[in-house]
């Protein structure tokens, strides 16, 4: 697109590749994959189930509990993304805390990388502020959050692709 036309339509400048960005960091970190799926908190998952089930017509994958992080999860695929219901197990975590300040809804969205650890390396080295310094096991595969404060007011996750290299480390 033109640089012109681009500011014509979006009325920003295109990015400007620095070269501290092309030379140090390999073209493959930078970028993001699909989103994987988008976390909706509930207080119940048996009626949010049936909203998005029988109202909206998506199929259940999965219900699962997450003791390590006192959820229970539900997965609905829709297209190549997902949407994830988060039901708080424990009063007394931060999931908890977020529904009882917040109310039901949108909780954050999650992008699919080729390898966590590389861009977790290029986004501290960016400046971001990361929750997760290192992956973690998620329910379907290695998983870091970046802080809302470093994504203008939105929970992001992130999740390495099928197979990448943290699956192994992780012991999937």
């Amino acid at each position: 697109m033109v640089a012109g036309r681009q500011r014509l339509l979006t009325g920003y400048p295109p990015p400007v590749a620095t070269k501290r960005s092309t030379e140090r960091v390999p073209e493959r970190i930078r970028r993001l994959g699909r989103i994987h799926h988008v976390a909706v908190i509930v207080e119940t998952m048996e009626p949010a189930i049936q909203f998005w089930r029988d109202t909206l017509g998506l199929e259940l994958d999965v219900v699962e509990d997450m003791a390590v992080d006192r959820v229970r999860i539900a997965f609905l695929p829709v297209g190549e993304s997902k949407i994830e219901l988060v039901e708080p197990t424990d009063q007394t975590t931060g999931v908890a805390r977020f529904l009882a300040k917040n109310g039901e809804g949108f909780h954050h969205v999650c992008f699919e990388v080729d390898n966590i650890v590389e861009t977790l390396m290029r986004l501290e080295f960016d400046g971001v502020e990361l929750i997760d310094t290192a992956p973690r096991k998620g329910a379907e595969g290695p998983v870091a959050f970046i802080h809302p404060r470093s994504c203008h007011g939105v929970l992001v996750e992130l999740i390495e692709a099928p197979g990448g290299p943290a699956w192994a480390a992780l012991g999937y």
